[in-house]
Parts: structure tokens; C-alpha cells; sequence
């Protein structure tokens, strides 16, 4: 598979770089950003971190606002970021226009109802098609692998993860949506997608794959107090919930004093990418 570079740019001894190439899970072109640090840029096999992005939101947002780029290089971390969502004029949209629905809210599904089906397969553009791409042209080292995300993306990384524990070594999250079923974003998310059957759904909620068996070592979560989200959309307490129940530890610090924005996610990217680290080895 063939990818285009789009730019690419000097940052802390390494290179920031994005690119795009014709997907066959999408059936669209889909775009990605890839910081390489110095030591992959010297030929090291380096671990690789995935990053997850939230509702409305594309490679872009934490390329250009996550203020990762220092730590990763010094701590010699890959740092990937995928789109939120197939994009195209043929690609289905909400029909009203919304922004939690559709293009740039794909909820890191394979959705299974007409007509978003054919392109809304972000699930497994994540878990396998892009994870190919990146191993055939990085160097990266797949055996070590850390996947993190925003809101709807810490969905992502948190259900990504739970599903496939052999995979990553460790999964954080800022603000996720902890429950999809039990939130008005995802519930319009995962019945447009997936159809009403809500057991169906249950394998794209990270309270519910605990629920029903899914274990992993340890998760960390950052969560700002004054995020307007927070009481009815994200619900950490869920999530905590959960994890007590199934005795995983959960790092759950509530963050006073901050909200939902980059300004929130980039004043504690350090500390989730040394987390990772550690655990990356």
C-alpha cells in the first residue's frame, strides 16, 4: 500500500509529518499524522502511541495543539493520529447536519446500518489497516504499542483497548465517554450506526466490555471539573464503577479547575506519554 506525504517538518530532532493514502476499509482517502523522533529518525525500531481524536475533530487538532512532540522525542515515542471519520462527498452525513453524528464523529465503529456501512469502518481502519500501513513504513516497533484518546476518542482508545489487551500495553484516556449506551451522544452514535438492538452495542461501551469480561492491568484517566460534559455526557463514575467491580486499577484524577478543550488535554499530555513509557518499556 502506497501513502502520499503531504508535509513534513523538523520538530525536537525529529519529524512531523502527515500523510495520505486510499483506504480499503473507508473506501475514501483518509489522512494521518506521524511524529518520528530522533532515535527512529537514527534507525531505531521505536514504540509507537496512538492518539484518538473527539467529535468534530481530524488528525489536525492534536497535531497542532497536543504539545507532545518535546516529550516524544526525548523519550523516544512514535506518535500517530488518524482522522475521526471517512470523508468524501459521497460519504453519508447526519441528515440534520449535526456535528455528534457523521463526518468527523465516526465513534471508532464498523457500522452495520445503511447507508454508513460501506464507509463508517473506523474499528477496523484502527485496529488492523492503519496499524499495517505503519509498520510497513515507519520504523516502528508493533510490539509495543500504546493507544490514548479525547472524549469521543478516549472512547475509542479505551474500547480499542479493552478488545484487544495482547495489543497495547497500555491505554489512557482525557475526558472519555465512558458509557456510550447510557449518553445522549452515544446513543444517537451507536443507534445510527449499529441499529436499535442495544445489545449490539455493548462491544463499543468500556463499561460494558468490562462488564462482560474484558480485563486489562491498569487504565488512566484525566478528567476536568469544569468540563460542560462531564455530568452528562462523559460520566466517569461509570467507568470507575466498573473497574472497581472488576478490580482494575484505575488512575481517575479529576482535574479542578479545568475543561474540555486542548488547553485541558496538553497540560497533562506529559504525564500520560511518561505513564506509557514506562509501561512500553
Amino acid at each position: 500500500m502506497t501513502i502520499e506525504t503531504l508535509s513534513s517538518n523538523r520538530s525536537f530532532g525529529g519529524i512531523q509529518s502527515v500523510h495520505r493514502h486510499a483506504s480499503a476499509e473507508t473506501g475514501t482517502d483518509m489522512a494521518f499524522s506521524v511524529f518520528l523522533p530522533p532515535q527512529a529518525i537514527a534507525g531505531e525500531k521505536r514504540p509507537v502511541v496512538w492518539y484518538l481524536s473527539g467529535l468534530t475533530c481530524t488528525h489536525a487538532n492534536v497535531t497542532e495543539k497536543g504539545e507532545y512532540r518535546r516529550v516524544c522525542a526525548e523519550l523516544g515515542l512514535i506518535f500517530v493520529a488518524p482522522d475521526t471519520s471517512p470523508r468524501g462527498e459521497s460519504v453519508p452525513d447526519d441528515p440534520d447536519g449535526a456535528y455528534d453524528f457523521g463526518l468527523g464523529a465516526g465513534f471508532y465503529v464498523d457500522a452495520t446500518e445503511a447507508p454508513f456501512a460501506a464507509n463508517y469502518r473506523m474499528r477496523s481502519y484502527v485496529e488492523r489497516e492503519l496499524p499495517g500501513l505503519i509498520a510497513g513504513h515507519f520504523p516502528a516497533d508493533m510490539g509495543a504499542q500504546a493507544i490514548m484518546g479525547h472524549s469521543m476518542g478516549g472512547h475509542g482508545a479505551l474500547t480499542i483497548g479493552l478488545r484487544n489487551p495482547a495489543a497495547y500495553r497500555s491505554i489512557s484516556a482525557f475526558a472519555p465517554i465512558a458509557s456510550p449506551m447510557r449518553c445522549p451522544w452515544g446513543e444517537k452514535a451507536l443507534g445510527g450506526y449499529l441499529g436499535p438492538d442495544r445489545a449490539r452495542w455493548r462491544d463499543y461501551d468500556a463499561t460494558a466490555l468490562i462488564e462482560d469480561g474484558a480485563r486489562v492491568d491498569a487504565l488512566l484517566v484525566d478528567q476536568g471539573e469544569a468540563d460542560a460534559f462531564l455530568e452528562t455526557q462523559l460520566k466517569p463514575e461509570l467507568l470507575a464503577e466498573a473497574c472497581d467491580r472488576a478490580g482494575i486499577p484505575l488512575t481517575l484524577r479529576m482535574q479542578p479547575g479545568y475543561d474540555h478543550s486542548y488547553y485541558f488535554i496538553s497540560t497533562f499530555m506529559e504525564d500520560h506519554l511518561r505513564w506509557h513509557a514506562r509501561r512500553l518499556g
